[in-house]
């Protein structure tokens, strides 16, 4: 299994290249904020692990095996998104509390969380309940 940087450098590949069609290192890591130097030695390194075939000067396509990783991150990142919304977690804060958090969780509590959110969405008075717990909270 990929390491938490492992894993934010494929899906940051997955989601260039389902976007542009194609993932430089300088998109990469404009996107993640480091330096080309430090994207070409995780790329390498994830060339190794077969997440990806990197060809210097030539680019990089993601391997079967990474582009299921890739599927499967973006999907988990946008969940977490999703049930931080529905739980009413204020929009400012929800990136960065996503960030902090999706490294940190089983594949079992991401599932979960998918139930949960499923419940939700089945159901529109779910999350007015929610809502009004809430706001009886926010009043004590």
């Amino acid at each position: 299994m990929p390491t938490p940087s492992m894993e934010d450098y494929i899906e940051q590949i997955y989601i260039l290249i389902e976007e542009k069609g194609y993932a430089r290192v300088s998109d990469i890591a404009e996107a993640l904020s480091v330096h080309p130097s430090s994207v070409t030695k995780m790329v390498q390194k994830l060339d190794k692990d077969e997440y990806l075939v990197y060809e210097k000067y030539r680019g990089l396509v993601l391997t079967t095996k990474g582009k299921k990783i890739g599927k499967r991150l973006v999907f988990r990142h946008e969940l977490l998104e999703q049930f931080l919304k529905i739980i009413g977690v204020k929009e400012e804060n929800i990136y960065h509390d996503v960030e902090g958090i999706e490294h940190h969780l089983s594949w079992d509590a991401i599932d979960r969380i998918g139930d949960l959110v499923q419940f939700f969405e089945e159901d529109d008075s779910r999350t007015q309940a929610l809502l009004e717990i809430q706001k009886q909270n926010e009043n004590v």
